[in-house]
């Protein structure tokens, strides 16, 4: 057995014994599919089983379909061979069904920054990066700046990304469209890449404008000549072409993209003009895991909880695993006053155990972003990382 299977072994004991904590089992599928897609996809089904968020299933599902397409070692016992399946002719391919909607739906957050609690680094540095500029458009002009912009915000899973993301469009006053990999991946060639103009397309219509991907590396992975599938390289190269924008269409046009693992993103995509400016989303600090903690306890029976206490026991958790801490807490004051015949309210207490039986999440990206600090090639990207690093004390 490899040092990977070690690993995934060790993992998958930790499952075992927490069935229920849904952060965990996402991480392990988000592992798997770096080496088993087959057991990633039957963890996918055991989320799903066990209560997993539908939209995270439905992310997790699309991101196994992903890993399917682009690894040469895709699974062949189920599915015919792409080499197998004809490709459409031209006719066909302007008839054949697009699976995502024509018109994306277009939200307007009523959220700002200002409601993002904590995290004051990271909206201080969004503000100088990527925000002033936006909110000071005619003197962005003077300096031949248009309005638009790029950002890749990266980081642990479960951070508040896709929130950050709706608060961005709410201070700028714009329309929010959110894609996942699930909204675009089709079985028919060529109809990705129209999803994608159409995402486009539509943003243009509806500018100002912000266009929101999740889960960025599953998308615009690296082309190499050796690995991936044409289809996924195709998307890649569609996408490079909307950035680009046609006829400098993009004007009110804000393209946000997260993702875990910016390494694995394809550098033509990160090159100056496109997606060229970087903002590191870490595990919320004190302010923002108390504001979490009081938020899924309110409205519930935990009278008199030192969510303080709580938030200080809960260093580097993400807030996923705050919400778990307290499903656990609430879920066992729940049985207690099934047995009792009457309500048995949270306490401070059984927050603190529940955050003790919990290994965040995060401990295993920290894991995975070591060698890639260490012997990886830099271009400035993980600049932030590398002081959150020396701050906490991490190897």
């Amino acid at each position: 057995m490899t040092q990977d299977e070690d690993f995934l072994e060790v993992i998958a004991a930790e499952v075992a014994q927490d069935p229920q904590n849904a952060a965990l089992r996402e991480d392990f599928v988000t592992l798997l599919l770096q080496h088993d897609v087959d057991r990633a996809a039957q963890e996918v089904t055991t989320f799903e089983r066990l209560g997993g968020d539908p939209a995270r299933v439905r992310l997790l599902r699309a991101r196994v379909m992903a890993a399917r397409l682009r690894g040469p070692a895709a699974d062949t016992s189920t599915e015919p061979a792409r080499s197998a399946i004809p490709a459409p002719s031209a006719a066909e391919t302007a008839t054949m069904p697009i699976d995502q909607p024509s018109l994306w739906d277009a939200e307007r957050p009523a959220v700002t920054l200002a409601d993002v609690a904590g995290l004051a680094d990271v909206k201080q540095h969004l503000d100088s990066t990527f925000l002033a500029p936006l909110r000071n458009p005619e003197l962005a002009a003077a300096f031949g700046q248009k309005p638009g912009g790029s950002l890749l915000m990266y980081g642990p899973p479960g951070c508040g990304k896709t929130f950050i993301a709706k608060a961005i469009a709410g201070d700028l006053g714009a329309s929010f469209i959110h894609v996942t990999l699930a909204d675009l991946l089709s079985k028919w060639l060529g109809d990705s890449e129209k999803a994608i103009q159409s995402v486009f397309h539509d943003a243009r219509a509806a500018a100002p404008c912000v266009i929101f991907f999740d889960e960025f590396d599953a998308l615009g992975g690296r082309r190499t000549s050796g690995g991936g599938s044409q289809s996924m390289r195709t998307i890649v190269t569609q996408l490079l072409e909307e950035l680009d924008g046609v006829a400098d269409e993009n004007d009110g046009v804000y393209f946000l993209a997260a993702t875990n693992r910016p390494w694995d993103i394809d550098p033509a995509l990160r090159r100056p003009g496109r997606i060229d400016k970087t903002v590191l989303v870490l595990p919320p600090d004190a302010v923002a895991r108390a504001a979490i903690l009081q938020g899924d306890l309110a409205g519930k029976p935990a009278v008199g909880v030192d969510v303080i206490a709580v938030a200080a026991a809960t260093e580097g958790f993400s807030g996923a695993d705050i919400a778990q801490v307290s499903r656990v807490a609430l879920q066992q004051s729940l049985t207690a006053s099934m047995q009792a015949g009457a309500i048995v309210p949270v306490t401070t207490q059984a927050l603190l155990d529940a955050a003790a039986g919990l290994i965040p999440s995060t401990a295993s990206w920290f894991d995975q972003v070591a060698p890639v600090l260490e012997y990886g090639v830099d271009d400035g990207t993980f600049a932030q990382l590398r002081a959150y690093r020396v701050q906490h004390g991490l190897r």
